[in-house]
């Protein structure tokens, strides 16, 4: 060669479509790329997570066995006991048979004449508890039955003498 040295290609300048072109297949194949990668690091982190659901979900399987286990067992232990324990609790209050109604409550208040306070003074128990059981909202206690019933042989005299017994005490 005669001693001219070759000249660098100038890099070809880009139409302005062109580089809008060029940059927006850069831009895409960055979001596919970032896309592959979270989708990478989202099946990662949620296989881990469906093995702590599944063992999560085993452990409470067994648990509610083991309660349904412990209950059986309870209903069975509590059904033998439990025939010789009401004939005891039973010998000094209310003949088997005898039942519980709202109505039967209310309309011996009203014909011994009592407050709900006066009538709870002498089953034992607070007015509101009178007012529930009146309503059917709540049912007495086994420990206040034998006071209930007996309201049923009480005149308004024996009532209030009672009272007075026990507002004096």
């Amino acid at each position: 060669m005669d001693g001219l040295a070759r000249q660098p290609r100038r890099p070809k300048m880009l139409s302005p479509s062109d580089w809008q072109r060029l940059m927006s297949n850069i831009a895409s194949a960055l979001k596919e790329e970032i896309s592959r990668i979270s989708r990478k690091e989202i099946r990662r982190e949620m296989s881990s997570l469906k093995k702590s659901s599944t063992t999560h979900r085993s452990e409470i399987a067994a648990l509610k066995r083991r309660v349904l286990d412990v209950e059986r067992h309870l209903r069975r232990a509590g059904g033998a006991g439990q025939s010789a324990q009401p004939a005891a609790a039973n010998e000094d209050s209310v003949a088997p048979g005898t039942r519980f109604s709202a109505k039967s409550i209310a309309s011996q208040r009203r014909r011994l004449g009592l407050s709900a306070v006066e009538c709870g003074l002498l089953i034992g128990a607070s007015a509101q508890s009178i007012y529930n059981w009146e309503e059917g909202k709540a049912r007495p206690r086994a420990q206040h039955l034998p006071a209930i019933y007996a309201l049923r042989n009480l005149g308004r005299r024996q009532a209030n003498e009672i009272l007075d017994s026990r507002k004096a005490a």
